[in-house]
């Protein structure tokens, strides 16, 4: 016989199930309906980290950063810190990232986080450092356009990407470039991003076959680098940060969304998406296949 309890740890409502409580006991205040331009915020207010090489100080297509932070590894203990940073972008891919965040929601508040050095090196223990220091600091969105290949760092990561899910810090990870097993863009909670090669700038699709939840531009696209310049690339890390920007101005426009309506705004907005009209059953023609 399965027992029902409900508890809670110190700062959290860990509720599981509603006994002696109804419906007036769990008010919600949600915001209004998805308007015709669910994009139409400009991303004011929404804190959004970027978790990557850095990014370049003052770049005129990214603008001034509300902070910059580097992990830090100790090559003795192998223990990671974060610190203070003013160091920049190692690779200018952050860079990439930030400025696409940038250009998409102009008014959003961009942090950086590096967790890559030259090259494009790096290794999950960082990553995992970087990410969870940016989830800590309860930032609205965390761009990831990186991933680790290393499975014994799958359960770490899993579980806090479903922390930051609940605490409604948005993670939305790039899917690798190659049809690798990677991670975290494989966990359901968060939203992961794949390329398009539409020639429309603006342009994002919902993908019906997870787990890649959305295409993005990606594919040739200009984008900021190093020593203020810019370049043309490809690759899913470049849609990604496209995502975060359009969440960015629909959390603006409606900052009390949770992680899942986040989810279903993006999917609604998607231009492959069509919303049918709903057809109802006939009276005594409904079906309840609960215990089937």
């Amino acid at each position: 016989m399965a027992t029902t309890t409900t508890g809670a740890s110190p700062g959290t409502a860990l509720t599981w199930s509603l006994r002696g409580r109804g419906p007036d006991d769990l008010p919600v205040v949600a915001d209004p309906a998805l308007a015709d331009d669910p994009g139409a915020g400009t991303g004011r207010g929404v804190r959004v980290c970027v978790v990557d090489s850095g990014v370049e100080r003052d770049h005129p297509l990214v603008g001034p950063l509300a902070g910059s932070w580097v992990v830090v590894k100790d090559a003795e203990s192998g223990g990671t810190e974060v610190r203070e940073t003013d160091t920049g972008d190692t690779c200018g891919h952050g860079t990439a990232c930030a400025g696409i965040i940038r250009r998409t929601a102009p008014e959003c508040e961009i942090s950086s986080v590096r967790v890559l050095g030259e090259r494009f090196s790096g290794t999950g223990d960082v990553l995992l450092a970087g990410l969870r220091w940016a989830v800590d600091q309860g930032f609205d969105l965390i761009n990831l356009s990186l991933s680790t290949t290393r499975t014994h760092f799958a359960q770490d990561l899993h579980d806090l990407a479903d922390r930051a899910y609940f605490a409604r810090s948005v993670l939305v990870a790039s899917a690798h470039n190659t049809p690798v097993e990677s991670f975290p863009w494989r966990f359901a909670s968060v939203i992961s991003v794949g390329s398009h090669q539409e020639d429309d700038p603006a342009l994002h699709l919902y993908n019906p076959s997870p787990p890649v939840e959305f295409f993005a531009p990606g594919q040739n696209v200009t984008v900021p680098w190093l020593g203020g310049a810019t370049i043309r690339t490809t690759g899913n890390s470049f849609a990604t940060p496209y995502i975060t920007g359009l969440s960015a101005r629909l959390l603006s426009a409606r900052p009390r969304m949770t992680p899942f309506q986040l989810k279903s705004a993006l999917y609604l907005s998607a231009a492959n998406v069509r919303v049918a009209p709903r057809h109802h059953l006939p009276a005594g023609e409904a079906s309840d296949d609960s215990e089937n």
